[in-house]
């Protein structure tokens, strides 16, 4: 335990001190790039804007995120027990996919307007389903025949064998996968906070540092949404110990 906290820790620490090395010696004032000694001047400054803010973009992607979690999962399922539906439904999705999704918030911004929550949500929703519903398709497309022709040998139904067998097969895949949609779901979130008009979240507090050439708060929330990323992935990695921590090789 102390291994898995000390060095997580230690190569963040490592990560400021190059940070700040490379500033300071490269002489680069905080208009051009804040260092790491810069940052706490404008969080103390902004303090409650970053409350504020850091909980509007955190329950936005946490929504996205369990949206994305269950319709992954379903599509998941579908692709993978049905090939007709995995042939037809992969170049969907991968096209969907290829689609810049910067191009979809001005899209999304005249569908809904006025809609900024819902908005924010849904394109986090649209940016991290993707891993989750091919993880899964795979997980379950791949599973061995003879496990199941020996249960229903056995007289097992269709539910008991994806209940005993196709679902633990599938969790830690379906973990891997959810720890890419945690990032990619602050992405979606972002993208909207910083792109439509009247953003909130700290996307928009990173927009108002542009406009106002306030760098060291630029680079202060680009932390903050780091922080909130860590924290996020770690709450999977605690949930993946929990239902699939049998998958878990110590290696």
């Amino acid at each position: 335990m102390f291994r898995k906290i000390a060095i997580p820790v230690l190569a963040i620490i490592a990560f400021l001190i190059l940070w700040e090395a490379l500033v300071r010696v490269n002489n680069w004032p905080d208009y051009v790039m804040a260092s790491p000694s810069d940052l706490p001047q404008a969080y103390a400054k902004f303090w409650n804007l970053f409350l504020i803010g850091s909980w509007q973009t955190l329950w936005r992607t946490v929504a996205g995120l369990l949206l994305a979690t269950f319709f992954g999962t379903a599509l998941g399922m579908v692709m993978g027990f049905s090939r007709t539906a995995r042939d037809a439904l992969y170049p969907l999705l991968v096209g969907f996919n290829a689609i810049p999704k910067a191009t979809l918030v001005p899209v999304l911004a005249l569908l809904f307007i006025g809609e900024h929550d819902f908005n924010t949500v849904l394109m986090a929703f649209l940016i991290s389903f993707f891993p989750i519903a091919v993880s899964v398709g795979i997980g379950l497309s791949t599973l061995e025949p003879e496990y199941r022709d020996i249960l229903r040998s056995l007289g097992a139904s269709k539910i008991t064998i994806f209940r005993k067998i196709a679902l633990p097969k599938t969790l830690p895949e379906f973990f891997g996968a959810l720890k890419v949609s945690v990032t990619l779901a602050f992405i979606g979130t972002n993208l909207v906070e910083i792109i439509s008009p009247h953003g909130r979240g700290l996307g928009a507090l990173f927009l108002s540092g542009q406009t106002n050439s306030n760098y060291p708060l630029m680079f202060a929330v680009l932390i903050a949404l780091a922080v909130l990323g860590i924290v996020l992935y770690y709450a999977v990695v605690a949930l993946e110990k929990i239902f699939a921590g049998w998958a878990d090789t110590g290696a």
